[in-house]
């Protein structure tokens, strides 16, 4: 048995450690001899040798200055990775079996290859990839191939010694592979790099436009294109951006504003990037309702309704609705139209713009109300000289009348809901302009109403005197208080009823039966009407003519004449008319007989009892008697009548 060999090792910190090697009776395995040494990957060298027997596995080493990279691999041939790239390397093999290991085989040079490009790749158009890198360490050329991924179709390669290349000529929207590596100056390749690349979609084609002017929105459309994963569609104006996004060939712009013109188009996106854009569709939205709407009514029963202008607007369409269901409608390129209206209704009024794009959206509904109608059925009646009761049919519209009277400066009025009015403490004798006015609270009073004429009632005269001088014949005086009235007089009692008329200032009631009570009144009587009756005035009648008048003789030259008093009389006068004189005679109050003394007989006398006015007139309308005087010896003298004679 062979003897032990101790080795000492000093270790800091720890003193002598004091290994033991025991001496084997067996053998290392034997030496490998490397055959060749190579690298196909930048950061790997491949090694081959010759199996050595007994070996179990090896070691791998690759050796850069002060670097010491080893690796156990089981057999040849054997790789050692994690090299740098383009570096030469020493590289030696050991061979490892149960009783050992073997010494380092002889070195050998090999040098790994270069790296791969990093590549960085786009598509900057539908037909293009465009393929970037960073410079390789050691590299002085590059090699660069593109084929579709799916394998159909031929091979692009190109060598440069730039550090990009662009392919062109590429199908769009289609995947390809690109490879790449470098090569040294010897020639030989480095590692390469793969990587896939799509194509940009093509601009989509066979763009459509529907606009639905109801919604204000727009259905775009177009023909799919190759490669594109996704879809945008843009409208832009002056004032806004408007996009919508879909996987599908359709895609709907919502929110679009009336009266603005949108540019139309269409990107396909897909990996790689978005397509150019496409040539872009003109879409004008409907224009905008019309502002500014003002509505007027002159003359009456003529609506003007106007509008401003608005953009994109060719035309304009003015609707017209009444309460009733009736509705009419303008068409004109202007801004203004005109409609026939009615009284008591409202309108509802709304006005659109058109264009090809349809019609504008409904803007602000505006209502008019007209003013009530007028009343045209007024019936003014005269109830008195100084009040008029007027009615009238109802009128549309109307929520309360307004009555006015006027007559220069001066109003009479009444306001009612009801179509009637009376109007009191009017002037007699007057004539006014009368007007019903029709009011509502949205519109105010109707102005228009035609007015009427009305002459009130003559004034009532007033009686300034009663005559009873010409007895039975009765004058009676007024103040006239008219124009152009016909005044009636009427006396009043229980004996009857008695008038006179005259258009002046006077008339005269005859016939009147003395001994009466009366009351006078008078009227005024115009084609207007009829004046109420005057203040009555009371009137007596005379003092009637005695009754039963007789003559006695009172000796030689005296007569009594006597007589029965009537009702009412008081006071008497007596006249005796004879040849050779004139004789008169008053009885005291309350007497009914007089006295005549010295009156010559052998005479005729015409003898007359009459009344006395209060006033002291003596009425000589009483009949008159003839008596003849005869002369005899006796004292009382025979008194013959001989007739009588009617007044004169």
């Amino acid at each position: 048995m062979a003897g032990r060999r101790v080795k000492c090792l000093s270790v800091i910190g720890f003193g002598l450690i004091c290994l033991k090697m025991v001496a084997s009776t067996k053998t290392a395995p034997e030496i490998p001899a490397i055959d060749q040494a190579y690298s196909k990957i930048s950061n790997s060298i491949t090694v081959e040798w010759a199996t050595v027997p007994g070996a179990t596995s090896y070691l791998l080493t690759a050796k850069d200055g002060n670097t010491v990279i080893e690796t156990m691999v089981a057999n040849s041939p054997g790789t050692v990775t994690g090299l740098k790239a383009a570096t030469s390397y020493q590289i030696t093999v050991r061979s490892i079996s149960p009783t050992g290991r073997s010494q380092a085989s002889p070195p050998k040079q090999a040098k790994t290859v270069l790296a791969a490009p990093i590549l960085q790749v786009s598509s900057p158009s539908p037909d293009s990839i465009l393929v970037q890198w960073e410079a390789v360490y050691m590299a002085i050329g590059f090699s660069v191939s593109i084929v579709r991924a799916n394998g159909l179709g031929r091979i692009w390669k190109e060598n440069t010694t730039n550090t990009a290349l662009t392919f062109t000529s590429l199908d769009a929207g289609t995947l390809y592979t690109i490879k790449a590596y470098a090569w040294n100056a010897n020639g030989t390749p480095g590692d390469d790099s793969t990587c896939n690349q799509r194509t940009s979609p093509r601009a989509p084609a066979n763009i459509q436009v529907s606009f639905d002017s109801g919604a204000l929105k727009a259905s775009v459309s177009w023909a799919p294109t190759e490669g594109a994963f996704n879809y945008t569609v843009m409208a832009l104006s002056d004032f806004s951006k408007l996009s919508c996004s879909t996987t599908f060939s359709s895609c709907t712009i919502s929110s679009l504003q009336c009266g603005t013109e949108y540019l139309i188009s269409v990107l396909a996106s897909n990996d790689a990037g978005s397509s150019g854009s496409t040539s872009a569709v003109t879409l004008k939205t409907v224009a905008c309702a019309p502002g500014g709407v003002t509505i007027q009514e002159a003359p009456p029963g003529h609506l003007s309704v106007a509008w401003s202008s608005v953009d994109l607007g060719d035309y304009y369409v003015a609707f017209v609705k009444s309460d009733d269901g009736l509705e009419v409608h303008c068409n004109t390129s202007l801004t203004q139209c005109n409609f026939l209206s009615e009284c008591g209704f409202t309108y509802f009024i709304s006005v659109f713009a058109y264009n090809k794009a349809g019609q504008s959206p409904l803007g602000d509904v505006f209502n008019y109300t007209t003013a009530p109608c007028c009343p045209s059925d007024i019936n003014p009646v005269l109830v008195s000289s100084d009040t008029v009761e007027i009615i009238w049919s109802p009128v549309r519209g109307a929520e309360l009348y307004e009555t006015k009277a006027v007559d220069g400066f001066k109003v009479v009025e009444c306001n009612d809901t009801a179509p009637a009015c009376t109007l009191s403490a009017l002037e007699c004798d007057t004539k006014y302009n009368i007007t019903v006015y029709s009011f509502s609270e949205v519109r105010g009073s109707n102005t228009s109403c035609t007015s009427r004429f009305i002459t009130t009632a003559p004034c009532s005269p007033e009686i300034k005197n009663v005559s009873k001088d010409a007895f039975p014949m009765i004058n009676v005086h007024w103040r006239p208080t008219n124009d152009e009235a016909t005044y009636t007089v009427t006396a009043r009692g229980e004996k009857g009823l008695h008038q006179c008329s005259s258009t002046g200032d006077s008339c005269t009631l005859g016939a009147l039966p003395c001994g009466a009570v009366f009351s006078v009144t008078a009227v005024a009587e115009t084609p207007a009407g009829r004046s109420l009756p005057s203040y009555s005035v009371p009137l007596e009648t005379g003092a009637c003519c005695p009754l039963g008048v007789k003559l006695y003789r009172l000796g030689p030259n005296g007569i009594r004449i006597y007589w029965q008093a009537s009702r009412g009389s008081a006071n008497y006068s007596t006249d005796l008319y004879g040849s050779k004189g004139i004789f008169m005679c008053a009885p005291s109050a309350g007497l009914s007989f007089c006295d005549v003394t010295e009156i010559p007989c052998g005479d005729v006398y015409t003898v007359m009892v009459s009344p006395v006015a209060e006033t002291g007139l003596k009425l000589t309308f009483c009949p008159k008697k003839i008596y003849s005087v005869t002369c005899s010896g006796s004292t009382l003298g025979m008194v013959i009548y001989r007739g009588k004679r009617n007044a004169e």
